[in-house]
């Protein structure tokens, strides 16, 4: 019987590390870091792992392969675009690559993948177990432009990015707003390996003159064929609407922008406390605007529907914040960190 542990990632917005156990492996969903400076996971008493399947490359999610000796050095399973988005982070012997969509196998284990909607190359998983079968998502969006979310098939127990917690507001709404926000220059950050070609293209889409960074850039070209003029800190201008990296100002151009005077930003990520993003906002030097990158309520109640899940785990969201959420799902919702799937 298969078994899942939670080590970290449920019931708080931190990092995402999951234990299955199963045919006699031990198998991680995601190996990540904490977002706030100075949260580390505790891997103590993790022990050995025969394999670590990433979801995507960003850092709450794959920032501790650097650590991998601790857990005995296994080999690590993602899509080919999140292994190059890890920039070297990983030995070449330990990596090895898997469909975006479709099935591979795993030493007696059978997965299927996804493309999901959050980041290019980022995949969901779904295990099958003598129970019904277990679906991990990573982070999830329905609502990217250039990034689908394939359809999950039927799982019993779905472990589920609701990192919105009751946030219902569409995208599209959201977008107008920033777009209206950035008319006469702004610079909106980004991560990378993240929403930067669907910011490009929707500013585009709404008359913006749309400049980028080298790595959003590189992006574009890469996911969506298109390409927009390139800035960099000495070339930027505080009139231009600006894509760039890093999402918090901690890194990237938009750090390097930052010691500029005269330009606006426009941040949506999560901001963690001690970040240059959270600086300018408590100081009202710069905005904050929702930009949609993960399911909404009513998205993580529908995915449940449609693949027939009996138990949802609702995965980097704090569920006390979450009241509507939590009668959505109804019985359905489980925080046992500890069950057989």
């Amino acid at each position: 019987m298969a078994r899942l542990t939670v080590i970290s990632g449920l019931n708080s917005k931190s990092a995402a590390i999951f234990l299955v156990e199963a045919g006699g492996k031990r198998i991680l969903f995601d190996f990540g870091d904490g977002l706030e400076p100075g949260e580390h996971p505790d891997i103590s008493g993790l022990g050995a792992a025969e394999a670590v399947f990433l979801s995507h490359a960003h850092s709450d999610h794959a920032g501790l392969l650097s650590r991998l000796e601790e857990i005995g050095t296994p080999p690590v399973f993602a899509s080919a675009r999140t292994l190059g988005f890890l920039n070297g982070s990983l030995r070449p012997e330990l990596s090895h690559a898997i469909p975006e969509r479709g099935t591979f196998s795993f030493e007696g284990l059978t997965l299927s993948t996804g493309r999901c909607g959050h980041a290019p190359g980022g995949i969901w998983f779904h295990l099958a177990t003598e129970i019904g079968g277990f679906i991990y998502t990573g982070d999830i969006s329905l609502e990217s432009r250039g990034m689908p979310l394939d359809p999950f098939p039927r799982a019993r127990t779905l472990l589920i990015d609701a990192s919105y917690g009751d946030r219902d507001l569409p995208l599209e709404a959201q977008i107008q707003a920033i777009a209206e926000e950035a008319k006469n220059g702004a610079v909106l950050c980004c991560p990378a390996a993240g929403r930067g070609t669907d910011m490009a293209l929707a500013m585009a889409a709404h008359g913006l003159d749309v400049h980028v960074s080298d790595v959003i850039f590189r992006e574009t070209r890469m996911t969506a064929g298109k390409t927009f003029p390139v800035v960099d800190a000495q070339s930027a201008r505080p009139d231009q609407v600006i894509i760039a990296t890093e999402s918090n100002g901690e890194a990237g151009l938009s750090a390097d922008l930052l010691v500029r005077d005269g330009f606006r930003f426009i941040f949506s990520s999560h901001v963690p406390n001690g970040t240059p993003a959270a600086e300018l906002i408590a100081r009202k030097r710069a905005l904050w605007m929702p930009w949609n990158v993960h399911p909404r309520k009513r998205d993580v109640v529908a995915l449940a529907d449609n693949c027939g899940a009996e138990r949802v785990l609702p995965a980097f969201v704090d569920m006390t914040t979450a009241p509507e959420l939590a009668r959505a799902l109804g019985q359905r919702l489980t925080l046992d960190t500890e069950m057989e799937i």
